[in-house]
């Protein structure tokens, strides 16, 4: 979840992780930690017509999530 400032120019105020909703590192609108943003439109398809969804994932609970997946994750270095 993201908390921007007002009034104008959207600047990042705080970002915390929408699991275990620790606050990620953020100094003037500037983020000091990393951070995985998801957002989703869904289809005409979905039990969730054209809904938009966002989260935040912090590298922990990022973490936590791929190691219960049946297929890893692509890795590139």
């Amino acid at each position: 979840m993201r908390q921007y400032k007002e009034p104008i120019v959207k600047e990042i105020d705080k970002i915390f992780c929408n699991k275990c909703g620790k606050e990620i590192k953020v100094e003037n609108g500037i983020l000091k930690e990393d951070v995985l943003e998801v957002q989703k439109r869904w289809s005409y398809f979905s039990g969730k017509d054209n809904e938009l969804h966002r989260f935040d994932l912090c590298e922990e609970c990022y973490n936590q999530l791929i190691a219960e997946f049946k297929i890893p994750v692509e890795n590139e270095v």
